[in-house]
């Protein structure tokens, strides 16, 4: 379908353009060919316009394709002039755009392609993903904000090393998940990835490129770290490695009883020491519903000889919960790990005739999704509308949870296709003084609907997610949202809680959506 753009949007772009030279001639010199790389093509804008969630569509006037965080920087100090206030306009920084609420949009203004900047970052000779040593830190790696995970895990496992903590997809942006925290089943141990950084560098609100630390810049460091993009854009950032394990143990256990699942659950991730050896590395959890093979899109796990007496199980017991763990291992923990693992298995309550093992390459485990990325892909099945809902909720009503949410409105509607993820969490992981909001008690539940929809039925799944929203509010059941995307200023103040006034008084008022 053709799509008209607005007489005004072009005359933006033209002045944008006069005036951009002036701008960037006090940022750096070489700098003048910035007004080149703003894009109007319609190629540009309409790939600019969607995103993953394939539900909200923002048109921009022009997308940036940066070649040194020095171009994005030009571009934000000519928003922040005084002499350019009456031209104002949106940025949004986007690298794979994966957000499903339209988060990496500027409707009228402009998008900045960060895997642009990736793709520049090392063409002046120094390695794009740089890892070194120091006494203090130990390994570390300094990268791109654009730069994909997939390519960071690439580039350390040459060296022997990895980042700690991960998400379940990699083929995600550093400078994006930082944004908003970086979360799997890692970091009940690990803690999420915003808590494995010890530097980046920042583009502020008013065009400053800022580097930052606990120790420089603080306020800005902390503020940017799960900050969703409203305090900064990410240009690079330090990032923890570690020793890369060889391979790993990948179990699954099923149960029938909400109540032993949990319990479970908490007790394995209490043993989350770094150097605790007899601890797990992952832990998640899943539901296993009578809609589809046992199976979701995201991994093909089950051996299929088993899928009849998986099924027969879940026919039995409407729902069923799938405790999903892995342990690491290399070559001097190869001979110990089977024995770990069956300490840590002592005392379980799964359902003892319902235990699956794989043993699989480190890569392999962490770029599982992939694989089912590729075959919805070639199914033209991955291209449509994702009305994901990602929320926490605490311990002390997880129970409240499973009974109003997913016994009641998930089995009512009888709808959900796709992938219901729980697991929890260990509040000491996370640091308080960074943007990121969680549940204030010790241990909550990431509870995910990674819906596998189309374009004509995605409504029901969004509206079934109102429906389990409303449940919690009218429960008193203080939920808090992870990817959040809200409409107004009461709804982002009952978001922050606490952090509110801090997450104010801190934005520079130039950087917006």
């Amino acid at each position: 379908m053709a799509e008209n753009y607005p007489i005004v949007s072009y005359f933006m772009v033209i002045f944008i353009v006069i005036r951009l030279p002036s701008t960037v001639g006090k940022t750096k010199p070489s700098a003048h060919s910035l007004p080149d790389k703003l894009h109007t093509d319609p190629e540009s804008i309409i790939a600019a316009s969607a995103d993953f969630g394939n539900i909200v569509r923002e048109t921009p006037t022009a997308v940036l394709h940066p070649s040194c965080p020095e171009d994005i920087a030009a571009l934000v100090k000519f928003t922040y002039d005084d002499d350019n206030s009456s031209v104002p306009f949106a940025i949004a920084a986007r690298g794979r755009g994966h957000s499903v609420r339209g988060q990496a949009m500027a409707r009228g203004g402009v998008v900045v392609d960060m895997t642009s900047l990736a793709r520049h970052h090392g063409s002046g000779g120094e390695a794009a993903i740089a890892v070194s040593w120091n006494r203090q830190l130990g390994y570390y790696a300094d990268v791109s904000g654009g730069q994909l995970w997939r390519d960071v895990l690439e580039a350390t496992l040459r060296h022997g090393l990895a980042p700690v903590s991960w998400t379940d997809y990699l083929y995600l942006t550093v400078g994006g998940t930082l944004s908003n925290a970086g979360i799997s089943g890692q970091t009940f141990r690990y803690g999420p990835q915003i808590s494995n950084v010890y530097e980046m560098d920042v583009i502020t609100g008013t065009g400053e490129l800022m580097t930052c630390s606990p120790d420089e810049n603080p306020e800005l460091f902390y503020s940017v770290l799960g900050g969703l993009g409203q305090f900064g854009i990410i240009t690079r950032a330090r990032i923890a490695l570690d020793r890369a394990p060889k391979r790993v143990k990948w179990v699954r256990l099923l149960y029938s009883d909400f109540s032993a699942f949990t319990r479970d659950q908490e007790h394995l991730i209490s043993k989350n020491g770094r150097d605790q050896g007899d601890a797990l590395d992952y832990v998640e959890g899943l539901l296993l519903m009578h809609r589809g093979p046992p199976d979701s899109w995201r991994s093909s796990f089950f051996p299929l000889s088993d899928h009849p007496r998986i099924a027969s199980l879940v026919n039995r017991h409407k729902i069923v919960y799938c405790l999903e763990v892995v342990k690491y291992y290399d070559d001097l923990t190869q001979n110990t790990v089977n024995k770990d693992l069956e300490n840590l298995f002592q005392g379980l309550s799964h359902i003892p005739e319902f235990v699956f093992q794989k043993d699989v390459a480190y890569v392999n485990f962490l770029d599982r999704v992939r694989e089912g990325e590729l075959k919805l892909t070639a199914q033209g099945l991955w291209d449509v509308p994702h009305p994901w809902l990602n929320i926490f909720v605490p311990k002390s009503r997880i129970s409240d949870f499973n009974d109003g949410v997913f016994k009641s409105i998930i089995l009512k509607r009888s709808i959900t296709t796709g992938t219901v993820l729980i697991y929890p969490m260990n509040r000491s992981m996370w640091d308080d003084r960074m943007s990121a909001v969680v549940p204030d008690e010790d241990v909550f539940y990431t509870i995910g609907f990674l819906y596998l929809s189309g374009f004509d039925d995605w409504q029901q799944f969004d509206l079934q997610n109102k429906e389990l929203l409303s449940f919690c509010e009218d429960a008193g059941i203080e939920v808090k949202h992870y990817l959040p995307n809200f409409g107004n200023e009461q709804e982002w103040r009952r978001h922050f809680g606490s952090k509110w006034g801090c997450s104010v008084r801190e934005k520079p008022s130039s950087i917006r959506r």
